[in-house]
């Protein structure tokens, strides 16, 4: 075999990744050492993302598009595969509700179908007005490049490319990267307004390394650190396995759909391929509780999920996919979309915060503005963004907003998986897209229903427990 560099096969690949992680290496210097860039709380790979888009405009660096996409396709799956496969841990977080993991999941979704009804409403006006060429379901992009980030954005971006939405792909990914500047420029902005009217206090964070304690790395009954294989080997490799298993079931069901139902298949399955990462959630999910059966089965007696590993993981696989994501940008195709495009990044911005200002603070009433700030940075951006806005206020993570984050995407997952469905129907035609944009609206009347009956059931609840307590007949 010809292990030189003439043998491009070979070392394409290593290259690439090469190159992506000497970006992300270098945003990490100017992150740390640039006051300006250390104050944005932009996160590194969105500022290395930034910069390996820039030096591939200019062609300073010779990045591949299609590898940049498998990139972003793979590492978005594998991320919620790790989160997944983590142990769910008992916290005591104050102000803690049994009920706030589905209500965070119906928060979430809900904003999605706010932001597709918004999207919806720009693109079909532009259309019926000024732009009468523009493809009318471009505005389903929204709730996918501000609520679920570049992955998603990449994915049904580069399907509605192949049904006719020209720059389709890179206009998802456009999106994708101002929803991080909203998360970011906007968040900050908005603490930093906070901060003056004296509504919150900042918590002078310098970037402490965090203190770690045995748990994090040896919980109870874990298989132990030294022994024939190592621990981090373990966890890739149930990411993996799962991640093959995911595969292998979206692969049998597309089959099956396809000898069933020829018409469905060809809308459904490039959906499910698109959304892997919901099906490997679910994959992850069954896995894990599989280990409880074994456990009481007497069949297996260690614990081989490390919750901090795991985290690892995710966080790696977020990372590229971020960099990997915004760097597959190509600006060129934005040619004839830049209204549009202006119009949804800055009104999906601003309406995503007031929608979520009139939820969380009926949803999240004892921790509002740590609600509202992570659920805002996550649904203009990712998990990841919507954590480091929660930091300027809540560092030690006292409040159980961080934990909505993650039970609200596991819920999310389950509640979001209609829109499946509606992200097909939309681009069929004008007809369909008027069917998606009522039952976007249907949809959502149940979620607030049940976001709103709640709250007040439980403050109604506690109001009843307060007085009981204070002995009044």
């Amino acid at each position: 075999m010809n292990f030189s560099a003439a043998h491009t096969e070979l070392w394409d690949a290593m290259l690439q990744f090469g190159i992506l992680s000497s970006v992300l290496l270098i945003a990490n210097v100017l992150r740390r050492k640039v006051p300006f860039i250390r104050k944005s709380l932009m996160p590194t790979a969105v500022l290395g993302g930034f910069l390996a888009f820039f030096l591939r405009t200019f062609h300073v660096i010779a990045l591949d598009g299609p590898f940049l996409d498998r990139i972003t396709y793979h590492t978005i799956a594998i991320g919620f595969i790790a989160l997944a496969l983590r142990i769910p841990e008992k916290g005591s977080e104050s102000g803690a509700d049994p009920l706030d993991g589905p209500k965070s999941g119906a928060l979430i979704v809900s904003c999605y179908l706010f932001q597709g009804i918004l999207g919806i409403l720009i693109t079909a006006g532009l259309a019926a007005t000024f732009y009468p060429n523009l493809f009318k379901a471009a505005g389903v992009l929204l709730p996918m490049a501000y609520g679920q980030g570049p992955g998603q954005a990449n994915n049904v971006g580069a399907a509605y490319e192949q049904l006719g939405f020209q720059g389709g792909q890179s206009f998802g990914l456009s999106l994708a990267a101002a929803g991080f500047l909203c998360a970011c420029i906007v968040g900050v902005i908005y603490i930093n307004i906070l901060q003056k009217k004296g509504k919150i206090h900042i918590v002078d964070n310098q970037e402490k390394a965090e203190a770690l304690t045995i748990e994090d790395f040896q919980n109870d009954n874990e298989i132990p650190v030294s022994q024939s294989v190592d621990r981090l080997s373990m966890q890739t490799a149930m990411v993996l396995m799962v991640y093959f298993l995911t595969y292998l079931v979206s692969l049998g069901i597309t089959g099956l759909l396809d000898r069933m139902s020829p018409g469905i298949s060809a809308t459904v399955s490039p959906l499910i391929w698109g959304f892997n990462f919901i099906t490997g959630s679910l994959v992850a999910m069954a896995f894990r509780q599989s280990f409880r059966w074994f456990t009481k089965a007497k069949w297996m007696q260690r614990q081989y999920p490390n919750n901090y590993l795991l985290s690892r993981i995710s966080g790696c696989a977020f990372d590229y996919m971020i960099l990997a994501g915004i760097a597959a940008i190509d600006i060129r195709d934005l040619s004839g979309l830049w209204v549009p495009f202006l119009l949804m990044a800055v009104l999906g911005g601003w309406l995503t915060l007031v929608f979520l200002q009139w939820l969380c603070r009926k949803i999240y009433p004892t921790y509002y503005y740590e609600g509202l700030l992570s659920m805002y940075g996550m649904m203009t951006g990712t998990i990841s963004s919507g954590v480091l806005l929660l930091r300027e206020l809540d560092p030690n993570y006292r409040t159980p907003a961080a934990g909505n984050l993650l039970s609200g995407s596991t819920f999310g997952i389950l509640f979001g998986a209609p829109m499946l469905i509606l992200i097909g129907m939309a681009p069929k035609s004008d007809w369909m897209l008027r069917i998606t944009f009522l039952l976007l609206i249907v949809y959502m009347i149940p979620l607030l229903l049940f976001l709103l009956r709640v709250n007040s059931g439980r403050k109604r609840g506690m109001g009843k427990k307060r007085m009981g307590r204070s002995g009044n007949p």
